[in-house]
């Protein structure tokens, strides 16, 4: 199972250790991201750096904001996506922060490991938990997406607009690559659009999906049409309102 979510792509890949050891370099524990801390400041000026180099600009051009919500986005896509793939192959994966590990590196999916089950399967050898969606979103996303907004001036508005935009396109990965399993990823991501968290979300997902935030990315190349989302509000409206 774990190889069939890595052939979903490569932000459903994940790797399985054993349950209750310390991570050992260079993984480390994703517990560090769901409270504010110098781990997750640290995250954020080395993606702002980077977007800075790539941009050719200086670092001081690149706002804080928009650092914060692209680690954010980056961050709530990897933890969907497994989840969301999961859910409709119809395994098991135990994504609650505590046994969660990552690796910080910059650029393409970040690495995340899963503790094996008590009895040393693979996560993705039983029948998947009923409340994996609540699980997913209460007790990862909103801890980290509290912690990013405690270290930003990102509104919460932005955030869950974030998770919202990263459920859509990990149905739509998952459509694209098995069409078979399509009606399966659409019912998934309409059970976590279904949460309170995401009730700012006016658009179901799906292919018109539209976000009712931006992500802030538009903010690294202003009036440059190319630097807006597929997904993003600013299609629609005027840049002003995006941000609140």
């Amino acid at each position: 199972m774990l190889g069939e979510l890595t052939d979903l792509g490569p932000f459903f890949a994940i790797r399985a250790h054993p349950r209750g050891t310390p991570p050992v370099p260079p993984w480390r524990p994703v517990t560090e991201l769901t409270g504010p801390s110098r781990v997750l400041r640290a995250r954020i000026e080395s993606v702002r750096a980077v977007l800075a180099t790539r941009g050719g600009l200086a670092a001081t051009d690149v706002e804080p904001r928009a650092a914060a919500s692209a680690v954010h986005l980056g961050m709530v896509a990897r933890m969907t996506a497994p989840a969301l793939g999961a859910a409709v192959l119809g395994c098991p994966l135990d994504l609650r922060p505590n046994g969660l590990w990552w690796q910080d590196v910059i650029g393409g999916p970040v690495p995340l490991s899963v503790p094996l089950l008590a009895d040393g399967r693979a996560p993705a050898d039983g029948p998947v938990t009923a409340d994996w969606d609540r699980r997913l979103l209460e007790e990862l996303v909103a801890p980290f997406t509290a912690a990013v907004a405690g270290e930003s001036r990102v509104s919460g508005r932005v955030l869950w607009g974030n998770v919202a935009s990263a459920v859509n396109s990990a149905a739509a990965q998952v459509a694209a690559r098995r069409p078979d399993l399509a009606p399966a990823a659409r019912q998934a991501a309409r059970r976590l659009f279904a949460s309170p968290l995401l009730r700012t979300e006016r658009h179901p997902p799906g292919p018109a999906f539209r976000r009712s935030s931006c992500c802030l990315c538009y903010r690294l190349a202003p009036g440059t049409p190319a630097a807006v989302c597929g997904d993003c509000v600013l299609a629609t409206v005027r840049q002003p309102d995006c941000e609140s």
